[in-house]
Formats: C-alpha cells, sequence, structure tokens
C-alpha cells in the first residue's frame, strides 16, 4: 500500500509542478487587480487555522479599510457566486463563509469557485471596498494576490511532511518562496529563541519574509440555541465532545482540561450532521444525563437549524476561539507589516 501511494504522490508532484511551470510561462494566465488581494493560505491539507488568521485580519484592519472576504465555499451545493447572508444555510455558502458572517455581519463575505470572477463582481458591486481577503487561495494562481500569508502548523512541520496521498503537502516547498508573511500556528504559549531561530532559517529565505508565532484561544464557551433560563456548564462538569474538523486534537484537548469528558464523536472535516446522527447523539445524552455537549464553533454552524429535542438544544454548547500571537509585541508587529505589505508599491513593479 505504501509503494502504490509514493507511485500516486510522485504522479500528484509532477502534476503540480508542471501545473507551476506553465504560469511560471505565461501559458497560463494569472490575472491582478486595482484593490489589493491579500491571500491566506497553507501548502498542506487539514486544519492550519486560515479562518481565525482570516478574523483576526478583518478586526485588526477594520479601522484601516473597507474589507471583503473571498472563499470558494467548500462543500456548498451551490454554484457560482454568491453573497452570503446571516440568513443563509451553510449547504448553500459553506460553513466556513457563513461563520464568519455571522461574526462580522457588516463585512462582504462573498463565495464563489473562480476567484477572478468574483473580485471583479465585488468590485461592480461594492465599489466602497477597497481591500480583499481571500481565504484558502494560495495554490490557485490565477489570482496574483498582494500579499500572500502562509500558515504553517508547528505540530506538522513542511520540511518532514511529503505530498499527497504520502503525506500531508497539497503544494510542492518551493512555493513557499512566493509568501510574504509566515504564520506558524499551534506553538507554545512561551516559545524559546532556539525555537523561533529555527523556523526562521527554515521559512524565511527571502529577505522582506515575516515570520510571526501564534496559537488558537479557547474563548468562554457558549449555547448554540438561546434560552433565557440557560446556565453554562461549571467547571468539570461532564460533556460529550462532537467535531467535524480537520483536526480535532486541540478542541479535545483543551475540553479535557476544563471539563470531565465522558464520550467523543469525531467526523471527518466538513461533516454534514444527519438526521441519524443527531439521534445517535441523543442517545449518548440520555445515557449521560448529567452531561452537555460541546463542539466547535464550525460545527455550530452546521448545527444551529438542525432539528432536535428541546433537551437536546439545551444541551449544546461550542468553543469559540481566537488567534493569538504568542508575545504581545507580536500583534502590532503584524499588523504594520500586513499594512505595510498592503501598501508596498515599488516591488510590485519589480514584479510585474
Amino acid at each position: 500500500m505504501k509503494i502504490i501511494k509514493r507511485i500516486i504522490s510522485w504522479i500528484y508532484t509532477l502534476v503540480v509542478v508542471i501545473r507551476h511551470r506553465l504560469y511560471d510561462w505565461g501559458v497560463f494566465k494569472s490575472f491582478s487587480f486595482d484593490i489589493p488581494i491579500v491571500c491566506i493560505g497553507n501548502i498542506t491539507v487539514g486544519g492550519t487555522g486560515k479562518t481565525p488568521t482570516a478574523e483576526y485580519i478583518l478586526s485588526s484592519l477594520a479601522e484601516h479599510y473597507t474589507m471583503a472576504i473571498l472563499s470558494r465555499g467548500y462543500g456548498r451545493v451551490t454554484k457560482g457566486y454568491r453573497e452570503v447572508t446571516v440568513d443563509d444555510n451553510y449547504t448553500d455558502v459553506g460553513d466556513e463563509p457563513l461563520q464568519m458572517k455571522l461574526k462580522f455581519p457588516d463585512t462582504v463575505v462573498v463565495v464563489s469557485e473562480d476567484r477572478v470572477a468574483g473580485i471583479e463582481r465585488i468590485r461592480q458591486e461594492h465599489p466602497e471596498v477597497n481591500l480583499i481577503v481571500m481565504d484558502d487561495g494560495f495554490q490557485h494562481r490565477r489570482v496574483k494576490a498582494k500579499v500572500n500569508i502562509v500558515i504553517i502548523d508547528s505540530t506538522n512541520p513542511v520540511d518532514r511532511d511529503h505530498m499527497l496521498p504520502l503525506g500531508r503537502l497539497r503544494d510542492v516547498r518551493s512555493r513557499l518562496l512566493a509568501a510574504h508573511i509566515f504564520i506558524v500556528t499551534k506553538c507554545p504559549d512561551e516559545m524559546k529563541p532556539l525555537e523561533k531561530r529555527l523556523w526562521h532559517n527554515q521559512l524565511r529565505k527571502i529577505a522582506y519574509q515575516k515570520v510571526f508565532f501564534s496559537n488558537i484561544e479557547p474563548l468562554d464557551i457558549e449555547p448554540i440555541y438561546d434560552f433565557p433560563d440557560q446556565e453554562k456548564p461549571y467547571y468539570s462538569q461532564q460533556a460529550i465532545l462532537v467535531s467535524g474538523i480537520g483536526n480535532p486534537r486541540p478542541f479535545a484537548r483543551d475540553a479535557e482540561s476544563r471539563f470531565t469528558v465522558v464520550d467523543k464523536v469525531f467526523y471527518a472535516d466538513h461533516h454534514k450532521f444527519t438526521a441519524d446522527d443527531l439521534k445517535a447523539l441523543y442517545a449518548k445524552l440520555n445515557d449521560n444525563p448529567r452531561a452537555f455537549i460541546l463542539t466547535t464553533e464550525k460545527d455550530a454552524v452546521r448545527l444551529r437549524r438542525a432539528r432536535m429535542p428541546e433537551r437536546m438544544m439545551r444541551a449544546m454548547y461550542y468553543q469559540p476561539i481566537a488567534m493569538r500571537f504568542v508575545e504581545g509585541p507580536e500583534r502590532d508587529d503584524f499588523v504594520r507589516s500586513l499594512i505595510a505589505e498592503i501598501e508596498y508599491k515599488e516591488r510590485d513593479s519589480a514584479e510585474k
């Protein structure tokens, strides 16, 4: 089986390399725009923290720019350009775009599998927008972004990984040369200077590239369904964990530090909860009458309109998260660096 995976990995690598060469040689066209595009992406599959990064940028740059979010809308049943509203169902727009719209209702959030057409239409319909944040678009080279922010999972270093399906890489490591800013996620609260230096040496190959270190901060848990008489679970209360995200380990680890976890139900990323799923989950709740159900913020978006008994609705909570830098000054450094890259002119003309 490993030999088969290795052969497929070689073929996949060859296809990716050829595709990049065709863009480099101008056979495939890349499009530039008269509005700065900030692209957030990675070169691996699985959860690295792109959505928390996009949300962090939306909150940090709100006083400087009028922004729009552009996403493919992974997993949606619709096609083409669609502007996300707070009343949408996640099946129509994707769970992550809907999550961002619910958090930032005044921000234009758009899904479009054709990123070029999506940007052009945002420009037509929202002339007030002067910055577009493109979520998960680093490997889509049809759009030439002004700033490429690449997310790296510190628990899965790319220099030790392999291309799909042998490993988790979906793009070649040489693409890291196109990054302007790296954010290394899931870092310990206190990183040793040597650890940071090693990451700098591994990632920073061009003088202007910046490297920042972050982790995910769990916020106070919130009910999915709002009942006026509802009380939040207390510390060490029994909990049933439910998730359908790329990497549930940090979510589970944090929950286990605060609650008594009596059961875990983990699905694949972007899982669509069925009636049978909810029925099985209700049975677990009946088996553990003192427990509550804790899920992730992304899963809460998929569960918020599900039909279930009131007792189960009252037991449903989710864990909001936020990205934070491991050292206080890095937040200001990141914002300054990002704005500097957005406003930078000389490199644009030099690269064209």
